[in-house]
């Protein structure tokens, strides 16, 4: 064995020299669904994981002859996955109850030894030193399947203690284990109610609850008050003065400037919002359309042949992260600073809004982004979209994060392998708009409450790392004797490995009865 010393009144075994045997099931074909009540079925690799055993992960034997009760699992069984990915190959769990008939497949193997062994041997392969132990011996891509086959399982070095401190160690281990089972019970309730707490927080802001609107305070303080219905025919006044300017310059331009007004009947106004299932809003409130309000613009897709080492960088979907954008070399494209000039409407300023349209929602979240100065220069590239708002930054971002524009981003998206969105989609998003005075006052409320959840957020997370890193800690200690007092009467660990050996010469060295109780802890460590 290498790294931590254990005591010298231990001993160093193999696996192999301390279990009985080893069995793997057979592969055959299967029908793709968990078995019904009574009938056979197989497991899959994924039923398997540390400390974990589902028996749902399975799949239906097609015929009732297939079935072999030789390969049957059973309640107490030690089974290890010796085929799976970088961080399940060689994952272990003792059986809980089993309510269907399973068999083991060829990547789900059973360990067979004595019933006060099984727990010493799942907590050492669940340790540091015994999960470096697995996967020095797997085999494969590390990116994808590894596979460890039964001699180098029975290869594995394990430290042996004698009969009573081993006993002592694992009843340690599994209480100090439900300890830190519940405090990660808790950290994972605190972080859904964290969650909900945002979405509680948006989902007011949106609805007009988090601050006091704009007409109650001017009804308080005897003024007037611009409502958001004037705000919009101002900002769409605005959007057709800067569409007929580049439209007008773009004739220049051409040497051919218009005799009359007749060339801004082409200007096309954006449509308003379907209003039939809308609920109602708070007093000065309206419903708009992305498009009434936002400016967007899609990228453009630049030749491979453009890209240099140095220069303006290319902002693509992989460069948004979550809030902010991320420019890693592996990840990064440029082209030549003269490009700004031929692509100036595709240029970023601070503050714009980016947004994903390749899969614009991930397991983490809207792969959605503000652009900041040290961002710059960069230009956009296709399937990224820009939005810049002429309402209130904050409060048009409290929306993009709210779960209606989540559910029509869902809705939306087209595409089988990699969904995607379009600009006329997010062009189409109706959402509520207030006052600007209020929007700055929601916006700052917003930006408050947030930073309280993202400081506990932060604060959850520091702790189930080091639940994690003590998990760790107590199996390391535990295989250095250090987790209980040593009884000095006890015997020693090399009779004891003499005796293992010595019954399954004799060839007492069987199987266990299957329905006898073991502890079958599922904490993860």
């Amino acid at each position: 064995m290498s790294g931590s010393q254990s005591p010298n009144h231990w001993t160093n075994s193999t696996l192999g020299q301390i279990v009985v045997d080893i069995e793997a099931g057979k592969s055959f074909r299967c029908i793709e669904k968990p078995p019904a009540d009574g009938s056979p079925g197989i497991v899959k690799v994924s039923a398997v994981s540390w400390g974990s055993f589902n028996e749902n992960e399975s799949k239906t034997c097609p015929n009732e002859k297939l079935f072999n009760s030789r390969h049957q699992i059973y309640s107490g069984d030690l089974l290890m996955s010796r085929a799976n990915t970088i961080e399940l190959v060689g994952a272990c769990v003792i059986v809980g109850s089993v309510s269907k008939r399973l068999m083991l497949s060829d990547k789900i193997l059973r360990i067979i030894t004595q019933d006060d062994l099984k727990a010493w041997i799942l907590w050492y392969l669940r340790s540091k030193e015994g999960r470096a132990q697995i996967e020095a011996r797997a085999t494969g891509n590390q990116l994808s399947m590894r596979n460890i086959g039964q001699t180098s399982i029975l290869e594995i070095a394990i430290p042996l203690a004698p009969d009573r401190e081993r006993l002592g160690i694992v009843e340690a281990i599994e209480s100090y284990l439900t300890r830190l089972d519940d405090a990660m019970a808790t950290l994972e309730r605190v972080q859904r109610n964290l969650k909900r707490y945002r979405a509680s927080v948006l989902k007011a802001a949106v609805e007009g609850r988090l601050v006091p609107t704009e007409a109650e305070l001017a009804r308080a303080e005897n003024r007037e008050y611009e409502p958001a219905s004037v705000l919009l025919e101002r900002i769409l006044a605005e959007r057709r003065r800067r569409w007929e300017e580049a439209e007008l310059a773009k004739m220049k331009a051409k040497g051919k400037a218009p005799k009359n007004d007749k060339w801004k009947a082409k200007y096309v106004e954006p449509a308003e919002p379907e209003m039939s299932e809308l609920p109602e809003l708070p007093e000065g409130w309206c419903w708009v359309r992305t498009e009434q309000c936002i400016m967007t613009q899609v990228g453009h897709a630049f030749s491979s042949k453009e890209f240099i080492d140095e220069g303006v960088n290319l902002l693509r979907g992989d460069n948004i992260g979550h809030g902010t954008l991320r420019w890693g070399d592996n990840r990064r494209r440029c082209i030549q600073p003269e490009a700004l000039k031929v692509h100036a409407h595709l240029e970023l300023r601070p503050s714009d809004i980016v947004l994903a349209m390749d899969r614009p929602i991930i397991s983490t979240g809207l792969k959605l982004a503000h652009v900041r100065p040290l961002d710059l220069p960069a230009l956009l590239v296709q399937r990224v979209i820009r939005l810049r708002p002429s309402i209130h930054l904050g409060y048009f971002e409290a929306n993009l994060q709210f779960q209606s524009f989540l559910n029509h981003l869902n809705a939306e998206a087209r595409g089988g392998g990699v969904p995607h969105v379009s600009e006329d989609q997010i062009k189409n998003f109706t959402f509520p708009l207030p006052p600007l005075a209020e929007q700055a006052r929601i916006a700052q409320e917003i930006e408050r409450l947030i930073s309280t959840y993202e400081s506990s957020t932060q604060m959850v997370v520091i702790c189930e790392r080091r639940v994690s890193r003590l998990r760790q800690s107590i199996l390391k200690w535990a295989f250095e004797g250090r987790l209980v007092d040593q009884d000095p009467n006890d015997e020693p660990a090399a009779v004891l490995l003499e005796r293992i050996q010595a019954e399954r010469a004799a060839g007492n060295g069987k199987k266990q009865s299957r329905t006898r109780r073991v502890n079958t802890r599922s904490a993860t460590a």
